[in-house]
């Protein structure tokens, strides 16, 4: 930040972890297929380990359905493998090169596990805002004390600041509520 105030520095950090958190999101699972809830796997393949995405063409050919066309044969075992151990309550089963991964229903207390999981997600999304705005106003403290600012500007930026925050809170809290009506949508 230097010796100025830089609000979009600021605004670029919260950025940041919204979109962290909506990545987060994108692998819990509602109750459509989503290719993104494969995203975060990863394969043992060629003696280290791969994102799934690398290895084949993951598809949603349903909403109750993911498939993953594996380029390598050799590879079938491995992208089975990896994704019944990945923690996500699926049960693949590999067809000649294409893994087919049904959806299984969710249950009500497997739904209320995922919002709480999403809220979870969220509360730390907001901590992160929260850490940039101290970030910032102990940035401006500073440029007061050194005389780079005057009380009057080290105020209006704090405002400035304190909106931002409220700003993305609010984004954050928008994005779980519609989180967890995915969720909860039977």
């Amino acid at each position: 930040m230097g010796d100025t105030f830089n609000k979009d520095e600021l605004k670029a950090r919260m950025q940041g972890a919204l979109d962290v958190l909506l990545k987060e999101f994108t692998g819990l699972r509602t109750s459509r297929a989503s290719t993104a809830l494969l995203d975060p796997i990863m394969v043992d393949a060629y003696g280290s380990a791969m994102p799934l995405n690398q290895v084949g063409t993951v598809s949603a050919p349903d909403a109750r359905m993911l498939s993953v066309q594996v380029w390598d044969k050799s590879m079938v075992k491995a992208v089975e493998k990896a994704i019944r151990e990945a923690g996500l309550g699926l049960n693949p089963s590999a067809d000649g090169q294409v893994v087919r991964v049904p959806m299984p229903d969710l249950s009500e207390e497997r739904r209320k596990e995922l919002a709480k999981i999403a809220a979870k997600y969220a509360e730390q999304t907001r901590i992160a805002v929260r850490n940039v705005r101290r970030d910032g106003m102990d940035h401006l403290k500073k440029l007061e004390k050194d005389k780079a600012i005057s009380e009057d500007e080290h105020h209006r930026f704090s405002g400035d600041l304190q909106t931002l925050t409220d700003e993305f809170v609010k984004k954050v809290d928008t994005h779980l509520a519609q989180k967890e009506r995915d969720i909860m949508q039977i």
